[in-house]
């Protein structure tokens, strides 16, 4: 026996394709017999297996666990739930040494895909090409696993509200909070967790609904704030939260309705962490490179030592634990604590640390939020390229730069990508790790200025034989 995936489903990060074309449960048991082999032989034996609210989840869940078990392993179900709920049944429990989550993301409903975790650390890249190297060659190991289910939202929830102990209960009475969980697999867990929390809080769309009947679950989008918004605006709430469709990443608004950027969230989170426990004095935070160059100030102002790194939660997840860093974030919204919780990324708990720093740092959000310098910034720009060019074409940038930058480039990064400085501010082109796709952004303090980067963008596209096309969606 073997299996050929469709090449397009193995990514950088995760699995991912669209149900009926290129996945479904033949890909999915082969997944599970592959991951089983490797785990097998790596000495482990148990894997926890959750999946999101999509239609098509069951079945690829029920495929998934026949190729584990076939492959000698147990497997424990957790059942339907948000990602980070995966990580934790995998993270707590000395008995499970892997974790595989059947999910979407925030892409359109008819997608569907897996996330994975081995032996406490990410899976991806090499490690996603030698699952479809083991299937192809059907280089499998045998046996007959066991199967068992639990039910582990209470314990999920308790955890969460780990995040607000020592803060005193009369300083979050008084917050009135929105929530946003787009019908995604989150739902649950926040209703639970809502009703344990302090101060008056406000649910939007907790039914899990696959069809995402409401608005796209990418709170990165602002058009998918919207109903957040508005509800905000009608309950005069003190800010607003909201999920993606697998609750990993997270989005939010002040009282005013402004948007929290990731880098913003993050800039919040490292003021809280590094003013307010000494212990944490000096630490490393991470954000990747499309963040603004005013968290970096920002972390850098309070004490931190701000690390700019690749964009992809695998690699952040990667770089956290080679550093010892307590906290990264990325523009996507994917946070990651590590300082009281796990390393992994938790929009439920993210969302309650928001409360938390608000409470410790003795601002509101919406305080916080305005305090944070005006920066003029691009949306993400992402354009169609071709596969085999996008590489070399960012080589091509970065050599033309380092060789010869011209008299407005002040310093080139290229940790991904390249990213450059200038008076005017900074402009970033990399390759998407998952797409054929280019992605540039640029920020400025003036809008003449971040014509002026745009205008260095498009000159170094057109010296490469490129132009920034028509913008294309994640």
């Amino acid at each position: 026996m073997t299996h050929t995936f469709d090449p397009t489903i193995l990514r950088e990060y995760d699995i991912r394709g669209i149900i009926g074309e290129t996945l479904g449960p033949d890909d999915a048991r082969a997944i599970g017999r592959s991951f089983g082999s490797l785990l097998q032989r790596a000495g482990g034996q148990t894997v926890a297996v959750g999946y999101d609210g999509r239609v098509s989840s069951p079945m690829l869940e029920h495929a998934l666990v026949e190729g584990l078990t076939a492959s000698g392993c147990d497997v424990v179900r957790i059942g339907m739930g948000a990602t980070p709920m995966l990580y934790y049944a995998e993270a707590s429990s000395e008995q499970v040494e892997a974790g595989i989550q059947i999910t979407g993301s925030h892409n359109p409903p008819n997608y569907n895909g897996f996330k994975m975790v081995f032996q406490g650390r990410p899976f991806f890249g090499a490690d996603i090409a030698k699952l479809g190297e083991l299937s192809a060659a059907g280089d499998w190991t045998d046996g007959a696993g066991s199967v068992s289910s639990i039910d582990i939202l209470g314990q999920y929830v308790e955890r969460m509200l780990e995040g607000l102990s020592g803060i005193d209960t009369a300083a979050l009475a008084g917050l009135k909070v929105g929530w946003d969980a787009g019908n995604g697999a989150a739902g649950p867990a926040l209703e639970a967790l809502a009703a344990r929390l302090p101060g008056e809080h406000h649910l939007l769309f907790t039914d899990v609904d696959g069809h995402f009947p409401n608005h796209h679950p990418d709170p990165t989008v602002e058009e998918n704030l919207a109903d957040l918004r508005a509800l905000v605006a009608e309950k005069r709430l003190d800010f607003g939260v909201a999920f993606d469709g697998d609750g990993d990443r997270i989005g939010a608004i002040d009282g005013e309705g402004r948007v929290i950027w990731g880098d913003q969230l993050l800039m919040i989170y490292a003021e809280d962490l590094l003013t307010g426990d000494d212990a944490h004095a000096g630490a490393t935070i991470i954000a990747d490179v499309k963040a603004s160059r005013a968290l970096f100030d920002s972390v850098a102002k309070h004490g931190g030592n701000p690390l700019m790194w690749k964009t992809g939660h695998s690699l952040i997840k990667s770089k956290m634990k080679e550093t010892g860093s307590p906290l990264a974030g990325e523009m996507s919204g994917h946070v990651f604590f590590a300082d009281e919780y796990y390393g992994f990324d938790d929009a439920l708990y993210a969302g309650i640390r928001l409360l938390a720093a608000s409470a410790r740092l003795g601002k509101s959000v919406t305080q916080l939020r305005s305090e944070m310098p005006d920066m003029l910034n691009t949306p993400e720009m992402r354009f169609q390229v071709d596969e085999a060019r996008k590489f070399p074409a960012i080589a091509e940038v970065t050599e033309r730069l380092t060789t010869n930058p011209g008299p407005e480039v002040e310093e080139v990064n290229a940790t991904d990508g390249v990213r450059v400085n200038t008076r005017d501010g900074w402009w970033l082109l990399r390759a998407s790790n998952t797409q054929d796709v280019l992605v540039a952004r640029a920020e400025s303090d003036t809008a003449e200025g971040l014509e002026r980067l745009i205008a260095q963008i498009d000159e170094q596209l057109r010296l490469s034989g490129l132009e920034r096309g028509e913008s294309v969606g994640h």
